[in-house]
């Protein structure tokens, strides 16, 4: 009899363990969002939502579906988290954010200020932190959402991988979590930047199922210049140079490729294959000052002139273009920021690495302090490898 008791517990147990699903969500029932959109309109606040239509994505349709791939839905309110919500007015299904790719805020609303807003999305449980934050230079967010790519079905996923691989094999693009903005506007005394995506070609269009139909697309979206933010506006804007500087002296370039002026004419091409960064500050009589010494190790990629790569004097020269050249786009990157007096560098943290007490004396006017700091760029550059060929063919010809 006890026997049989015990194992009418442990079936009573199991059965509890064993139970389904409380909170389950059937995928019938969510509209899955995977680009958000955030607009200044008046005094509200826009919310964009790009939404996955799963019969027209799915593989067996092909391109034949009847309708687009995604669906772009809109509401308005004072408050990000109401505006979600009203969604549910014209969505069909649950709005369901779990899957977030990318996040667009609009240039108008980046001006304003961005920290309200980030405060909405980053108390939203069903939002995870692993998509990233884009910046709509000269348009809104609605606009960038609203391109449809030929490439890729959803469009939020085509700017989520086409950023994470320009990151590594591009310079001029910078990957933006929401943990790390998030981070950077909780510090007094660090800045910004985000990366811009622009709108190239037809718009209207773009917007159209004629623009997946084409092999070369009527509109197309662009990751173009880095948003330099002081606090939590957008100020000013990175060209490509001037992002490749501050890409450098964050460390941020894994791979790239970039071209010298040959010392005779013509063009070379080199392939950064690594990069090191170390920033490190001082301060001298009361003055700070900071040192970032780059080191680039770095392959001939191609060659469009009359140069003996066979020779240890060629190479040098190459060299001394390319750290000349990677010191010039550094220091333009910093002029800029000091034109700004955003640190978006974080070199007043190195400053207070080594010299606590100084920094207290200096931190509550860090602004004109940055803008006048003296900072200094070493750059070590070694060529490696030649390719598969040592000497040029037009100096093979010779």
């Amino acid at each position: 009899m006890k026997k049989r008791f015990q194992v009418v517990c442990l079936l009573v147990i199991v059965s509890l363990v064993l139970t389904s699903c409380w909170d389950r969500r059937e995928l019938n029932d969510l509209a899955i969002v995977v680009g958000i959109g955030l607009d200044k309109k008046g005094s509200n606040i826009q919310v964009s939502a790009q939404i996955v239509n799963p019969s027209e994505v799915a593989s067996s349709k092909g391109g034949a579906g009847y309708s687009t791939p995604v669906s772009i839905l809109t509401a308005t309110e004072s408050t990000i988290s109401e505006a979600i919500r009203k969604l549910s007015t014209i969505a069909p299904r649950r709005i369901y954010s779990a899957h977030l790719r990318v996040l667009v805020i609009g240039e108008e609303l980046a001006r304003q200020g961005i920290e309200k807003v980030m405060d909405g999305i980053s108390r939203n449980r069903e939002f995870r932190s692993d998509f990233y934050l884009i910046i709509a230079k000269g348009t809104t967010a609605e606009n960038v959402l609203g391109i449809l790519m030929p490439t890729e079905k959803i469009p939020a996923n085509k700017m989520y991988r086409t950023l994470d691989l320009s990151e590594k094999v591009w310079a001029p693009t910078v990957k933006m979590p929401i943990d790390k903005i998030l981070s950077d506007l909780s510090n007094p005394t660090k800045d910004s930047v985000i990366t811009g995506i622009q709108i190239i070609g037809d718009q209207d269009i773009g917007k159209t199922k004629r623009n997946m139909n084409k092999s070369q697309a009527y509109a197309n979206l662009k990751f173009s210049g880095v948003a330099i933010f002081k606090q939590d506006k957008l100020i000013d804007w990175f060209n490509s140079e001037e992002s490749k500087g501050y890409n450098y002296i964050m460390g941020n370039v894994k791979n790239s490729v970039g071209h010298l002026s040959c010392p005779q004419g013509g063009t070379l091409a080199v392939d950064v294959v690594r990069t090191k960064t170390s920033i490190k500050g001082e301060v001298v009589r009361g003055k700070p000052k900071i040192s970032v010494f780059l080191f680039s190790e770095e392959d001939v990629g191609e060659v469009q002139c009359k140069i003996d790569l066979t020779k240890m004097e060629s190479i040098r020269q190459l060299e001394k273009l390319a750290e000349e050249k990677l010191t010039n786009i550094m220091e333009a990157a910093i002029q800029k920021a000091k034109k700004n007096k955003a640190d978006i560098f974080g070199f007043g943290e190195a400053i207070e690495d080594v010299d606590p007490g100084s920094w207290k004396a200096i931190s509550n006017e860090w602004d004109q302090s940055f803008a006048d700091l003296e900072v200094s760029v070493h750059v070590d550059v070694q060529i490696r490898r030649l390719g598969t060929i040592n000497n040029a063919l037009l100096e093979r010809k010779e």
